[in-house]
């Protein structure tokens, strides 16, 4: 029974080929160019979601087994997901960076103090790896926003993904810049 696939272009590369040539040797190939672009479904704010929610939380203690069910899950997608999931990952951690979500962090709120930035930076990960609900509560009350909670390795999701798929490293800028203090309007007084 002859294997049919549908790729793009774009994510045919020397590396494709040769598994290609391991996976099919001697086999006969047909290509076919379609004469408008593949579009792969869009990826959306739901599939994200989905997706968060494959983190294995019963694995808690070994990040990288906890985040191997949204790498694996990845790999498998187009590479258009990845870039998306990756975007609306940033524009979530974006939305949080707020002087309200640091609030929590500071010992006077009432006045300025020191914050570390990286601390929280993964401390808004750990908002979105709990899911949207969660998420969404947060950022909707920002007297929510955990203090003794982060989780970094939700940064490295793409990353990996994308390294386990292509073999290369993933340096692709987000749409939204998730670094905190970024979000000028939200740490405007």
């Amino acid at each position: 029974m002859p294997t049919v696939m549908t790729v793009n272009v774009d994510d045919m590369d020397a590396s494709f080929v040769e598994e290609l040539k391991r996976e099919y040797a001697h086999a006969a190939v047909e290509i076919k160019v379609q004469d408008r672009p593949y579009c792969a479904p869009s990826f959306t704010v739901d599939d994200f979601w989905k997706a968060i929610a494959l983190l294995d939380w019963l694995q808690e203690g070994d990040d990288d087994r906890v985040v191997e069910p949204v790498v694996a899950y990845l790999v498998v997608q187009p590479l258009s997901h990845l870039y998306r999931f990756f975007d609306i990952l940033a524009e979530k951690l974006w939305q949080l960076d707020t002087r309200a979500h640091a609030q929590v962090f500071l010992e006077d709120p009432d006045e300025e103090g020191y914050l570390s930035a990286d601390d929280f930076l993964y401390a808004r990960c750990a908002v979105v790896a709990n899911g949207r609900a969660f998420y969404e509560k947060v950022l909707g009350n920002p007297a929510q926003m955990p203090k003794d909670l982060t989780f970094e390795p939700l940064l490295y999701i793409v990353p990996a993904a994308y390294q386990r798929k292509t073999g290369k490293p993933f340096a692709a800028p987000s749409a939204f810049c998730f670094e905190t203090y970024s979000n000028k309007k939200g740490w405007a007084k």
